[in-house]
């Protein structure tokens, strides 16, 4: 199986405080989305092809690693993944798509993603548990129930597809479309959704909070770049 793997990184730092795009905010040195890129090439993945802000192109091709493709984003995130999936390698047979904000994703999941594809899943999801008591609130803010935590799950990335099914969810897609992950694209054509288990590592850089636990990661013990 030949795979290829679409990373968004057009989103803004503006949440992070920063003055750049947030796939380029340092982590430990590194930017995030080289993190991320990292990990999908870790785990299996034959090329990546980088999806990015049109007026920062040339700041992601000094960042990225030679052989990376980078094209410009559009804009909505599905407007560029679509962007991102014209310019995959056609011998690619399968897809994989992640976020530049979750960059210390383990190759572990993305190798669960691949096996998963290859076993025949149209498209795979990694999960997580929900552990916290989830709720529903009615427009005062009051609570009117609660929501059974045993079938909700944590959606991370990257999630996987095979090729094929992923290219004909967003053909019959409408362009002005923005849903909130690729799972939603091939769930709206009626393609099944597998699972498997994801990482609390691969959980998503938003704000300046997320940044200093990933770095305070990047530097325990326990980690493999224990020495940054």
């Amino acid at each position: 199986m030949h795979a290829a793997a679409i990373v968004a990184a057009a989103g803004s730092g503006s949440r992070l405080g920063a003055d750049l795009p947030k796939a380029l905010v340092p982590l430990a040195g590194r930017p995030l989305v080289c993190r991320a890129v990292d990990a999908l090439l870790d785990g299996g993945v034959a090329e990546v092809v980088v999806v990015v802000p049109a007026a920062q192109r040339a700041q992601f091709e000094a960042a990225l690693p030679t052989g990376v493709v980078v094209v410009d984003g559009g804009a909505t995130r599905t407007a560029s993944v679509r962007a991102g999936l014209a310019a995959v390698d056609p011998a690619a047979t399968a897809v994989l798509v992640h976020d530049a904000a979750r960059p210390l994703t383990p190759a572990a999941v993305v190798v669960r993603v691949l096996e998963a594809i290859a076993a025949g899943a149209p498209a795979v999801v990694p999960v997580l548990p929900v552990v916290d008591t989830t709720v529903l609130v009615d427009d005062d803010g009051l609570v009117t129930d609660a929501v059974p935590r045993a079938p909700l799950r944590r959606v991370q990335t990257p999630q996987g597809f095979d090729r094929t099914t992923l290219e004909a969810a967003y053909a019959g897609l409408d362009a002005d479309a923005d849903l909130t992950d690729d799972a939603a694209v091939v769930r709206r054509a009626g393609v099944p959704v597998a699972t498997v288990a994801g990482d609390e590592l691969c959980a998503k850089v938003t704000v300046a909070h997320d940044l200093v636990l990933a770095e305070l990661v990047l530097r325990s013990d326990d980690s493999p770049e224990a020495s940054w």
